[in-house]
């Protein structure tokens, strides 16, 4: 990989990691692929690390089924709920594909590069 897009990498990976949304699983991802910068475990925690967004990545369809969803109700409190999800509906109107969060936006930009780190 270049030396800019493995720079563009890190950096999203490090907004991902400080992001309120992001999961425990993809921070660990995140942490492991960033430890093996530079050795011999690169290409197999870069593999990981991809591997795991893709699973984590959410669609703006998945963000307004959850947040009309029962189980959304309890995550972000039945009122804000209502509001996760227009905006969900504001967004897909809009053309967006997958939910606008900083753990997603920051997601979303590292697997458009993930050819580039694997």
């Amino acid at each position: 990989m270049n030396q800019s897009a493995k720079d563009y990498v890190i950096e999203k990976v490090k907004e991902l990691m400080n992001a309120f949304s992001c999961c425990a699983d993809a921070k660990e991802a995140a942490q492991n692929w960033l430890d093996a910068i530079g050795t011999d475990q690169e290409k197999d925690q870069a593999k990981n690390l991809i591997a795991e967004l893709e699973l984590d990545l959410v669609t703006v369809d998945g963000l307004i089924e959850f947040a009309e969803s029962e189980a959304g109700a309890k995550v972000f409190g039945a009122e804000h709920a209502k509001e996760v999800a227009a905006h969900g509906r504001e967004i897909k109107a809009a053309g967006a594909k997958y939910c606008d969060c900083p753990a997603c936006a920051a997601v979303e930009a590292i697997l458009e590069k993930k050819d580039a780190i694997l």
